[in-house]
């Protein structure tokens, strides 16, 4: 047993919670229950104590008990008993044990030195890819960024919970739970038809936003990003990750889009004293504004990820925004687009839940609602081709504006339609918005206002 690797490299374990839980095993069969549902063979950092417990799984799953003379009996039918130190060893597994042993305790303690471990073979194998030198870069990258967010997302995993359990953990208590007037909503998206249907957008969830070219997409998310940034009842930090525009780009858009100034006057100069004067407040908002601005056009998932961290540290963050989807990099080669689209999605996602802040995430559509005679209005079929969009989202918006189809038509321009074609906890259907084709912005209707009518 001396001679385990993990013995003669200092590796991180803990031998003594090993031999407890073991121990506690052959003591009471009844807690192999407890311990195989939380802990693996591979947890265990000794090979004796990865034999024995394997065993005991085996002796568990035929249903037979499992004691010093049936994990015996066992190990001897694989000729194994020599190998973790014969009954002697198995006897002593217990030496020491409390009378009152806290077995989740040390299950915790040799998760964690497992944790550590796997941390330190994947590093060290990436090492060894490095030197070595016989792989490319970036496919060493993309194994790198692979490995490390599913040995991330093994250890994230949710527990069975009663429903006791869930009301407790829920923000607001039972009250909170039970009274809508009172249950913590998500963040406010400033249209108000939008945050009837959704109450806002939660902690945690993935938002597609879609649309065929020219729609105005991007004006909607970073109009979406001002109203969470500069709600004067709670402001929050938004993160936006541009992968097609200039970060100058964006800032004149939200700029103008604040100020209700012409982009066309803005960018040409023509400009009176008023809108002048509309323009330097609207930049004064927004230089305060908690606004961060990313324009890397081959950002990466790991990219997204530790700059979040490194953002949350200081901020209460409020909303990501990424656009758009398609442009995002992969590391490595790879001669199937769909297939890296589906597992940038799927990444979002994970992103989304670990870091517990809504993702705005902006996405095209294939040319289906250009080709499709009469109604050009998108579906949730657009979306295929971008393999598992839809399913990994918990809203599926599309931005449409009939007037692009239709451009001579005077009762259709600035009408703008949000069609909310998935969404996971709630009801799908259409919200009606003015679109500002001056300001490249989007707003509530009149009627949609309370009272006498305001900007959304």
């Amino acid at each position: 047993m001396a001679n385990d690797l993990v013995m003669q490299k200092g590796l991180p374990a803990n031998i003594e919670a090993e031999r407890y839980i073991l121990g506690a095993i052959l003591l009471d069969s009844s807690t192999f229950l407890n311990v195989g549902s939380a802990i693996q063979a591979a947890d265990f950092s000794l090979q004796s104590h990865q034999l024995i417990f394997t065993r005991m799984l085996q002796l568990f799953e035929r249903g037979e008990k499992i004691d010093r003379v049936t994990i015996a009996n066992e190990l001897m039918r694989f000729n194994e008993l020599e190998n973790v130190g014969g009954i002697s060893y198995l006897v002593s597994l217990d030496d020491g044990l409390p009378q009152l042993y806290n077995l989740e305790s040390y299950i915790k303690i040799v998760k964690d030195k497992a944790v550590l471990r796997h941390i330190i073979f994947t590093s060290q194998g990436l090492i060894d890819r490095c030197v070595n030198g016989s792989d490319d870069p970036h496919e060493i990258l993309a194994s790198a960024e692979e490995q490390l967010m599913s040995l991330g997302e093994a250890q994230v995993k949710d527990s069975l919970l009663t429903p006791r359990e869930v009301i407790e953990q829920f923000e607001g208590g039972l009250n909170a739970f039970l009274d809508p007037t009172k249950r913590v909503r998500g963040t406010s998206t400033g249209f108000l038809k939008l945050d009837e249907m959704t109450g806002g957008f939660r902690p945690g969830e993935l938002i597609i936003l879609a649309a065929r070219p020219a729609m105005g997409k991007t004006a909607l998310a970073l109009n979406l990003g001002q109203y969470v940034a500069l709600n004067p009842a709670a402001p929050k930090a938004v993160a936006v990750f541009s992968l097609e525009m200039s970060n100058e780009s964006l800032l004149t858009r939200m700029i103008c889009a604040q100020a209700r100034v012409s982009q066309t006057k803005f960018r040409e100069g023509y400009l009176n004293a008023d809108e002048r004067r509309l323009l330097q407040k609207a930049t004064i908002d927004l230089a305060r504004a908690p606004i961060f601005i990313d324009d890397s056009s081959n950002i990466t998932l790991m990219d997204i990820h530790a700059k979040l961290r490194r953002l949350q540290r200081d901020n209460e963050l409020g909303l990501v925004i990424v656009d758009y989807l398609q442009l995002m990099s992969t590391p490595g080669r790879s001669e199937n687009r769909t297939q890296e689209v589906s597992q940038l999605s799927r990444g979002l996602k994970l992103l989304s839940k670990e870091l517990k802040c809504p993702f705005f995430v902006l996405s095209q559509l294939s040319r289906a609602p250009e080709t499709r005679p009469g109604d050009h209005r998108p579906q949730l079929s657009d979306l295929r081709e971008s393999g598992s969009i839809e399913q990994d989202a918990d809203m599926v918006m599309f931005v449409f504006r009939e007037e692009y189809y239709k451009r001579f038509d005077a009762n259709l321009h600035g009408k703008a339609e949000l069609i909310l074609a998935k969404q996971r906890n709630g009801p799908t259907g259409t919200v009606k918005l003015a679109f500002l084709h001056e300001f490249t912005k989007f707003e509530n209707l009149l009627e949609e206002m309370p009272g006498d009518g305001g900007e959304g």
